[in-house]
């Protein structure tokens, strides 16, 4: 279509008659987001504020639509690509940020943890120089304020914020250690995420990053358990892969719009969470309800 007949298009979202509307609507969503700018045009031009609500949630399910695509292809591709995940996530609530946004704050963020972590250290020397250089040089902290906050889900706000809940933390901490040749990764504890670093150099230990890189043994953890009065089963100890990453972020997304009382979004972001659901049920996962449990039982 061309431009005068997109903007002839998107003008009769206006039409009296609802039938009309219904089939201009579904069009519109047919053509998919690329119409997206000339809707936002629109909304500019439009100084009725039902017609500007009308654009408003168009644009939305247009921008919801797109996400739903993408999550399932990222899965499809095989899921490996955490910081792609987080991005995805990030984008449900701002379109707008790129990849390449988020990948040049993360590679500013490398250098600065290359002066300072050396290969030669010993692996507690190297956790100790990246807790020096995230939480004493960039300042990255909890956000304990406003625990809740849907941008304490949200990566790319997380990096410009430099506050986050458990789980966003963990994130940017272990795409640093990773590109640093460390063996850290995600562990899926319930109510808190931590990183485990795990090699045939040391015997496995564990970093709560809520609480600036603390470091953990095995016996903390089985204390934490024993605390919750849970069975210990080896997905509180071992590594998890990047999709149940990503998925315990969007759950943490859903809690969030749920204590801030918007049940459409929190029911919106279900939705994705079914696009990479493997079972119908995952049991472990669901004893993960808030992040903020717990996340004060390990103080130095």
């Amino acid at each position: 279509m061309t431009n005068k007949e997109l903007k002839a298009l998107i003008s009769l979202l206006d039409d009296e008659d609802p039938d009309v509307v219904a089939h201009v609507h579904g069009r519109i969503v047919e053509l998919g987001e690329t119409i997206t700018p000339f809707l936002e045009e629109a909304w500019e031009e439009s100084l009725d504020p039902e017609h500007q609500k009308k654009l408003e949630d168009l644009i939305h399910d247009l921008q919801f639509e797109a996400l739903h695509r993408r999550l399932k292809e990222w899965k499809e591709e095989g899921a490996e690509d955490l910081l792609k995940g987080m991005w995805l996530v990030n984008t449900y609530q701002y379109p707008d940020v790129r990849m390449e946004d988020v990948m040049k704050i993360i590679g500013e963020l490398h250098y600065e943890v290359w002066v300072q972590v050396k290969p030669e250290m010993h692996p507690y020397d190297q956790v100790k120089a990246l807790n020096h250089v995230l939480f004493k040089l960039q300042h990255f902290s909890a956000n304990t304020k406003n625990f809740h906050a849907p941008t304490n889900s949200m990566l790319y706000q997380v990096l410009e914020s430099k506050r986050g809940n458990p789980l966003t933390l963990c994130v940017i901490y272990m795409t640093m250690a990773q590109r640093m040749g460390l063996p850290v990764y995600g562990v899926n504890l319930p109510n808190l995420f931590i990183l485990t670093y795990k090699s045939e150099v040391v015997p496995q230990f564990y970093i709560n990053v809520y609480n600036r890189g603390l470091i953990l043994t095995k016996n903390d953890i089985d204390n934490y358990i024993l605390q919750l009065n849970l069975n210990p089963v080896d997905i509180f100890y071992e590594p998890c892969a990047p999709i149940d990453i990503v998925r315990r972020a969007l759950r943490n997304l859903s809690m969030s719009y749920e204590k801030l009382n918007d049940p459409e979004k929190a029911t919106e972001i279900e939705k994705l969470l079914d696009v990479l659901a493997d079972d119908p049920v995952d049991e472990a996962e669901d004893e993960d309800s808030d992040d903020s449990e717990g996340s004060e039982d390990w103080e130095d």
